[in-house]
């Protein structure tokens, strides 16, 4: 992370030719969104002087206070390498505020900051992980989306099976053009689908990582003539993708989930976080697992993390404890897919686990048998929960669930809570392939 001041701002803008400066922020449903200004706005942009219409953004202010504010975060400045040389291209993450100068309690990335606060105040830095995957579709003859690819490679399989191998590492050199540390990269199990890992971080810049990602993601595979999608369960019969949530807490420089003396090598601290978010994660699904299709990966069969247990050897509970240990030592949610707003999942997530350091919740024993291989009788000789069946489910399982709500806001909750409920309506309603498939011609 870069520490410029306004003045850092000022000269690098002149030095480096950049011509146009995006003011990005994030709305509650995790979109992107941005103002474009030129260079010669910047001391405008610089004394927080940029306004916009709130109201015209999902999920944030009524009509009758739609002003809002733009703050630059100035540490997050970078030009965009696939812009042209001449007159580039630049951004920066904003913090959303009201005309009075308090931070707009709508704002996703508030949202997580306050929770990171609460984190600080008990000695707390918390630092995450994310595992992104993606697929990279054809597009037709007029370039829009499509669900097609003539690929067939399969879990690290390499060119000239893996047909995205070429716009993936692309991506990968445009983001370490922009600062990221990229550890590895990959075709994943599906067809057309992709995994690249950059390296961890505190939670605020992992989140704005993120959402750069997914937009740094989507603008290079357009330029290889391929459609980049974070739908979570594209095509029926193959593997979802997820976004993998890697989890540490550290004090004082020194990550405390790790302790030598344990069986695990897991400290108290790691067990009660553990035990917080399996108590929590049902209130936490709507927001980890946002859309209609989110459910859909959510199924047996596909490796997906349906049952809330917890094991340090195997990949089928909903929680994993990868092997390093030390200062490597992390708690892995798997549930969260890359539909989701990143700012509200760390924040939920964060919250869930300090509810638990500070109530002391220890988890039920791991379980280290392959749920996948159990039978339903003896996953509930287990006492093995699963997560909601489908949105509306887990909005139910929010609205019961204060501390989610608490974390997010009463703004944000009922905001989001309404809306999720919308969207569930809105696909009841609908007509389906398959319900024409299996009634049209025999009913």
């Amino acid at each position: 992370m870069n520490n410029y001041t306004k003045e850092d701002i000022i000269r690098l803008v002149e030095e480096e030719d950049v011509e146009f400066i995006r003011l990005q922020f994030t709305d509650l449903f995790g979109n992107l969104k941005n103002i474009a200004v030129t260079a010669s706005q910047l001391d405008r942009v610089l004394n927080n002087k940029c306004m916009f219409d709130g109201s015209a953004i999902d999920g944030f202010a009524r009509i009758e206070e739609s002003d809002m504010y733009l703050y630059p975060d100035l540490s997050t400045l970078e030009i965009f390498p696939w812009r042209p040389q001449q007159g580039k291209v630049a951004r920066m993450i904003c913090d959303v505020y009201r005309p009075n100068g308090q931070p707009f309690e709508g704002d996703p990335r508030y949202v997580l900051k306050r929770a990171v606060q609460q984190a600080e105040d008990m000695g707390y830095t918390f630092e995450v992980g994310p595992e992104c995957e993606f697929f990279l579709f054809n597009t037709d003859e007029n370039t829009m989306p499509t669900t097609n690819t003539h690929e067939q490679a399969g879990y690290f399989d390499i060119g000239p099976l893996d047909f995205g191998e070429n716009a993936r590492r692309d991506i990968v050199m445009n983001l370490e053009d922009m600062g990221f540390v990229i550890e590895a990269s990959h075709h994943e199990m599906a067809p057309a689908q992709h995994e690249i890992d950059f390296k961890y971080d505190e939670a605020l810049h992992t989140a704005d990582n993120i959402m750069t990602f997914k937009m740094a993601v989507r603008t290079i595979a357009r330029r290889h003539g391929l459609h980049a999608t974070f739908m979570p369960k594209p095509k029926f019969g193959v593997n979802g993708s997820g976004m993998h949530i890697n989890m540490s807490l550290s004090k004082d420089g020194k990550n405390i989930f790790a302790d030598d003396c344990d069986p695990n090598g897991l400290s108290q601290e790691a067990y009660y976080f553990i035990g917080g978010l399996m108590r929590h994660v049902k209130g936490m699904c709507a927001i980890t697992n946002p859309l209609v299709n989110s459910y859909k990966r959510l199924v047996p069969g596909f490796e997906a993390p349906v049952y809330i247990a917890w094991s340090g050897t195997n990949r089928s509970p909903l929680i994993r404890i990868p092997a390093e240990r030390g200062e490597g030592t992390r708690i892995e949610l798997r549930c969260p897919d890359p539909s989701a707003n990143p700012y509200l999942v760390l924040a939920v997530c964060l919250a869930a686990g300090l509810d638990g350091i500070q109530k002391q919740i220890m988890p039920p024993a791991a379980v280290d048998r392959n749920i996948f291989n159990m039978t339903e009788e003896e996953i509930q000789e287990e006492g093995i929960d699963v997560l909601p069946n489908n949105l509306l489910e887990a909005v139910y399982e929010m609205e019961k669930d204060e501390l989610v709500k608490e974390v997010l806001g009463t703004h944000t909750s009922r905001r989001y809570i309404k809306a999720k409920k919308k969207e569930w309506a809105e696909y009841s309603r609908q007509v389906s392939g398959w319900e024409l498939d299996q009634y049209l011609y025999r009913i």
